[in-house]
């Protein structure tokens, strides 16, 4: 073989390798190209699904003001809704919460518009708490919910140490039948919301039932498998809410809900 038959056939091959990682560029574009339309589809859908249930809370509890932006760290339209729609339909007369803001203003409307309860958030951060008590006064709802500063301290449980609201700050209550946790933040600690299991569950009524945010997250799916194990008369429904939403129900409110 001559020296530029040589040469002719390295720069076939060449051609051949350069066409054949060209064809894998492309394919790797549209692939990338595919992923990024179901993304936008995915994205489209989760938008219009959130606004759908922002509309609704404002038609089903008569909103005549604007709430807060419900984007970010702020609990979600559907997470919202599904807590307006349990308060109306079981009328709780008793609500505690985990963490005020927007929850606080749908649960106490809801409350308002039932006619009976009110709702008792706890709140660590004092900015926060006055933002949700001004929230509350501009929709005329103060007689219908009280944010409560309680400050996040050392807890125990187990051989764990935990960072978790100041509970003696709770007035005299009675049996609790609404409780809302979407709070401390995660970032304070691993579990960080798992205190709210040992420290409230069983102050929640026979029929009474607790709702946690975020539920998708790994360490809310822990928590819950926890909180179930701790309390064997509880069982639990996953919402299909943007953030996961897991709802605990006292076995005579899960034999209802069912039959619903």
């Amino acid at each position: 073989m001559t020296v530029l038959a040589v040469l002719l056939l390295a720069l076939l091959l060449a051609i051949l390798l350069l066409g054949a990682y060209s064809l894998h560029k492309v394919r790797a574009a549209h692939l990338l190209l595919f992923d990024l339309r179901d993304e936008v589809r995915r994205d489209t859908r989760e938008q219009f699904r959130q606004l759908e249930a922002l509309q609704g809370l404002y038609v089903e509890l008569q909103l005549d003001k604007s709430l807060p932006p419900t984007r970010g760290w702020a609990a979600s339209p559907d997470f919202l809704i599904e807590l307006a729609r349990h308060a109306r339909t079981a009328h709780p007369a008793t609500v505690v919460e985990c963490s005020s803001g927007t929850s606080t203003v749908v649960l106490a409307r809801a409350l308002q518009l039932n006619g009976r309860g009110k709702v008792y958030s706890l709140e660590h951060d004092p900015h926060y708490a006055q933002q949700t008590r001004d929230l509350l006064a501009r929709h005329g709802l103060s007689d219908w919910a009280t944010v409560l500063d309680a400050p996040l301290e050392p807890i125990a449980f187990g051989n764990a140490q935990y960072q978790w609201y100041r509970a003696s700050v709770l007035p005299a209550l009675p049996a609790i039948d609404m409780l809302v946790i979407d709070g401390p933040p995660q970032a304070i600690g691993r579990l960080a919301r798992y205190p709210a299991g040992p420290v409230l569950l069983p102050r929640l009524a026979p029929g009474g039932a607790l709702f946690l945010d975020d539920a998708a997250r790994p360490d809310e799916q822990e928590i819950v498998q926890r909180w179930l194990a701790e309390a064997p008369d509880l069982q639990a429904q996953q919402r299909p809410c943007e953030k996961g939403c897991a709802m605990l129900l006292r076995a005579d409110v899960a034999a209802a809900v069912k039959a619903a």
